[in-house]
């Protein structure tokens, strides 16, 4: 039995699809269009990226599998984890698509996580993390938490890759409402939130996505606590020289 590992807040989600919408494939649809194409676009694109079968590979934002499912087949039995918002989703990836692609022993359930604040202490260092269509639907403070949470149970060296949609460099906010979902941000942004768990944060740019999401790549240079020591040093530092 699936189990979250914090309460559901009110995101809205339900706790699982009826029978019916399992068989019309609601479960796909609610995680966008292109389920064949984006499942094997970003099994690509890792794989091109230095993923092989003996890697461990971190899903932020899981979902149904749509990329799991890719990635479950490839990589050695019990090295995909995922977490995700959404028990409904979580649920149907592991009771429906899993069994129907006949990977269900390549999997623990207990691998799969329903989090709210991106738990994925799993008890497991990952050299890969995905979040793939995640960013364009998070405030800014909410990629921050998640970067600071991935941040430690990665090593140095370790990768994390993210979609986001990029603000037009004339339109800080682009064409939307800077305060709702879906968001756009300046790479600069994305940057300025890997300082907080000692990431270097490369703009990628363009990697197929059908709807123009663009790639972050997150290299992992320093844990947590030794990014806030520095923080905290070149805050006193600089307090010095104000008083001085």
């Amino acid at each position: 039995m699936l189990k979250p590992a914090h309460a559901i807040n009110n995101y809205g989600h339900i706790d699982e699809y009826a029978p019916d919408d399992i068989a019309s494939g609601a479960h796909r649809k609610s995680v966008g269009a292109y389920w064949d194409r984006m499942g094997e676009l970003q099994f690509d694109f890792l794989v091109g990226k230095g993923l092989t079968p003996q890697s461990t590979l971190l899903d932020v934002g899981c979902g149904s599998l749509r990329g799991g499912i890719h990635f479950i087949r490839y990589l050695a039995p019990g090295n995909y984890y995922g977490i995700d918002v959404d028990p409904a989703l979580v649920k149907a990836g592991l009771e429906h698509e899993l069994p129907a692609a006949g990977l269900s022993e390549r999997l623990p359930p207990d691998h799969l996580r329903v989090t709210t604040r991106f738990n994925c202490s799993f008890g497991v260092r990952f050299q890969f993390a995905l979040a793939q269509s995640v960013f364009t639907h998070l405030p800014l403070n909410h990629i921050r938490l998640c970067l600071y949470r991935v941040a430690k149970v990665m090593p140095p060296g370790g990768r994390f890759y993210a979609t986001f949609f990029e603000a037009p460099a004339d339109e800080p906010f682009g064409k939307r409402h800077p305060e709702k979902d879906p968001f756009q941000y300046r790479p600069s942004e994305l940057a300025w939130a890997a300082n907080v768990a000692g990431w270097r944060f490369r703009n990628l740019g363009d990697w197929g996505h059908p709807r123009g999401q663009q790639m972050a790549e997150y290299r992992r240079v320093a844990s947590p606590r030794e990014t806030a020591r520095r923080v905290r040093t070149k805050a006193e530092r600089a307090a010095a020289r104000i008083r001085r």
